[in-house]
Formats: structure tokens, C-alpha cells, sequence
């Protein structure tokens, strides 16, 4: 297998999954209309698939730390395509809860592994994992567009169509499992990496750093299509496109952050990018006219240029915790913003969406606060991720 074809293949399988967190929150109209769901009724479908997730990430990333089980990434994969094809299935509110929070779990139990054996696979490339994090991105943009292709036509009875990238996604695990075995029979035995240099106080400033960048984006993403056509007086296209340009400015964004990190370091380039971000969610809030979109973009780049730097970073931190840093970076901080969306809907109630929008301007402000006192991982008692997952990310770990 050349060189890149291991991460290439784990990019796209991250689309594979990731299209599935997508999907929970793109069925919710068809579930109201079939079904005749309230709002509150159908966010419990929501709510099931995000909490279980985000909570099950880090337990997945302790198991992952003390087994390398590389065969979850297959598994997981269909766990997720699985839940959400059989969802549409039955009448029965309880069993949709069920395969919704199935599904939850398969996500859950892909993202601790694949960001392990991304990082073997990148071989230290933040290019790389720049990469594997866009693959997410990539996926969960495009689930409204492949739910209506298929739910749309069909009903909610052609939900298990919405398997294939499952099986897509499976498929192409099985030939990197198999090459990254063989490398590493190759390279001979493997030792523990080492457990003395994980840096607790850094990683804790860096994930709140993250939650708060989680709010920033799941707060415009929920309420930006909204804003936008009130602000311009347009059409639902109006909306619909400041979403896309919320989507397609996070795909660049995830790019570029592996990109610049090959020039300067993860820390700077983060710590410039929220700086960005926090001008750039001003501009959303209070410049006038089409020049949104442009504050749109910008906003997305900017939260999303750290998002591929902060899990590596995570797992630079916690040497000796790969799996959990991973799962707390990609899973638990990361949804944790969507808690802030009934208090953002809330305040747009009782005053306007403008105001309630006007703190997430701070958001950024305060993920750039935490990254200020946090150290570029590779000084003097931190072991850089890379050399551990070089040592022993294979290995069993002793309890």
C-alpha cells in the first residue's frame, strides 16, 4: 500500500461515519411529518443519539488505551449505518430511540480508535490529520443532502438505503487494519510508551478551549440560516446558503489548520485563528448587508482552521492516554455545545435572534484566553504522541 493510501482511505471512512451524526438532526422533519412528533417529542431523538455519544467517546478511549482494537473501526462504521437505516422502520417511538441510540454508540465507539490509528497512519503529519478531520466535516455536511435524496422520495421506509456509506465506510477499513499490522509486524515488538509525561493541567485548559469553540459553531449552525434570512429579507435559499458557506468554510478550515501547522506551531496557528474567528462572529452579528456570507466564511475557517491541531495536541498532552485525549477532543467537548442551544433559543424569544447571537462573540475570545498559557507539547516532560504511537500504540497496556 503506498504511503498516503492508509490516511486517504481513513479520511473518506470518516465521511462514511460522520455522515451519520448528520442524519439524526435531517430526519427529525420526516419523523414530525409521518409521524405526527411534536418538537419536544422529537428531540428526544436527538438527544439520544448526541449525549450517548459524546458520553460513550471517552469510555471507548479508555478502553482503547489499554487494548488497541483496530477492528472497531469496521464494526463501529456499521453500528452507525445500522442504527439509522433501521430507524425509519418502525412506528414504535421506544425502538426509534433504540436504533437512533445504536447508532449513537457505533459513532462513539469509531472516533477514540480511528483518531489512534490516524495518527500511526499520518506518521506524525498534522497535514495529514488535517485531512481525517475533513473527512468528518465532509460527511456531516453532505447528510441533509443524501436524507432527502432518499427519505424524500421514498419515506421514511427507504431509510435502510441510507446504509451504504456503512458499508462503504467498512470496507475501506479492512485494507488499513490489515497494512497497519503488517508495518508493525514488521517493525518487531513494541514496547509501553512511556506514562510519565502526561501533562493533565494543559489538557484540561485545552478542552474547555474546545467547548467553547463547540458553542460558537453549533450555535450559528443551528440558528444561522434564520438570522440570515432575517437579516437580508430573503427567501429560504437565503438561509440555506449562509449553511452551506457555514459547512464549505469548515472544510477549508480543517485543511488549512494541518497546512499551517506544518510552517508554524499548533499552538500559534490556533491562538491566531480564534482571534479570527472572534472578528469574523462579530461581523455575522453586526455588519449589514450580503458581506454576511464573507463573516460566514471567515467564521468557519477560523473555528475550524484548530480543529484537527487541537486532537493531536490532546493526544501530545496524554502521551500515555491516546484514546481517551482522543475522544474527549472529537466526542464529549465537542458536543457539549449543543446544550447551549435551548438557552441561545430561549434568549432569541424573549429579546431577538441578534441579541442572543451577540455571546457567542466571546466564545472564540475565550477559547484564545485558554490557548495564551498553553505550551507547544515536546518540552521537557511532554512525550510527543508521535514517539508513542511509534513505541507501543499496538501494544497491550498493563493495568
Amino acid at each position: 500500500m503506498r504511503r498516503n493510501t492508509p490516511i486517504v482511505l481513513l479520511s473518506v471512512g470518516h465521511a462514511c461515519v460522520d455522515v451519520y451524526q448528520g442524519c439524526v438532526a435531517a430526519l427529525v422533519p420526516f419523523f414530525i411529518a409521518e409521524r405526527a412528533y411534536s418538537l419536544a417529542v422529537a428531540s428526544g431523538i436527538v438527544l439520544a443519539a448526541s449525549l450517548l455519544s459524546s458520553v460513550a467517546q471517552p469510555v471507548f478511549g479508555v478502553l482503547t488505551d489499554r487494548w488497541a482494537m483496530p477492528w472497531l473501526l469496521p464494526v463501529s462504521t456499521l453500528l452507525g449505518g445500522v442504527g439509522i437505516a433501521l430507524s425509519g422502520l418502525s412506528g414504535s417511538y421506544p425502538l426509534t430511540l433504540a436504533f437512533v441510540a445504536l447508532s449513537g454508540v457505533g459513532v462513539a465507539a469509531y472516533h477514540p480508535e480511528s483518531a489512534r490509528v490516524a495518527r500511526v497512519a499520518a506518521r506524525g503529519s498534522h497535514r495529514a490529520m488535517g485531512w481525517f478531520s475533513t473527512g468528518g466535516t465532509i460527511g456531516f455536511a453532505l447528510a441533509p443532502l443524501m436524507v432527502a435524496a432518499v427519505v424524500a422520495t421514498g419515506g421514511l421506509r427507504w431509510t435502510p438505503l441510507l446504509v451504504l456509506p456503512a458499508l462503504a465506510g467498512a470496507a475501506m477499513c479492512l485494507p488499513v487494519v490489515r497494512a497497519l499490522q503488517e508495518r508493525q509486524a514488521a517493525d518487531g515488538p513494541r514496547t509501553t510508551p512511556p506514562r510519565g509525561g502526561d501533562d493533565v493541567a494543559s489538557f484540561v485548559k485545552l478542552s474547555l478551549a474546545v467547548v467553547f469553540r463547540s458553542i460558537a459553531f453549533i450555535g450559528l449552525s443551528t440558528f444561522i440560516s434564520l438570522y440570515v434570512r432575517q437579516r437580508l429579507g430573503g427567501s429560504t435559499v437565503t438561509g440555506t446558503a449562509a449553511l452551506t458557506v457555514l459547512y464549505l468554510g469548515s472544510t477549508v478550515g480543517s485543511v488549512l489548520g494541518g497546512s499551517l501547522a506544518a510552517r508554524w506551531d499548533r499552538v500559534t496557528v490556533a491562538r491566531r485563528s480564534y482571534l479570527v474567528a472572534a472578528v469574523a462572529v462579530a461581523g455575522v452579528v453586526w455588519v449589514p448587508g450580503p458581506a454576511v456570507y464573507l463573516f460566514v466564511a471567515l467564521t468557519s475557517a477560523g473555528l475550524y482552521v484548530p480543529f484537527s491541531l487541537q486532537v493531536t495536541l490532546g493526544q501530545d498532552y496524554l502521551p500515555s492516554r491516546v484514546g481517551t485525549a482522543g475522544g474527549i477532543t472529537l466526542g464529549l467537548t465537542v458536543s457539549v455545545g449543543g446544550l447551549a442551544g435551548p438557552a441561545i433559543g430561549a434568549l432569541a424569544d424573549a429579546t431577538s435572534l441578534r441579541t442572543a447571537l451577540a455571546p457567542l462573540v466571546l466564545m472564540p475570545l475565550l477559547s484564545w484566553l485558554f490557548f495564551r498559557s498553553l505550551p507547544e507539547p515536546g518540552g521537557p516532560g511532554v512525550v510527543s504522541a508521535d514517539a508513542a504511537a511509534r513505541s507501543g500504540s499496538g501494544a497491550v497496556k498493563p493495568g
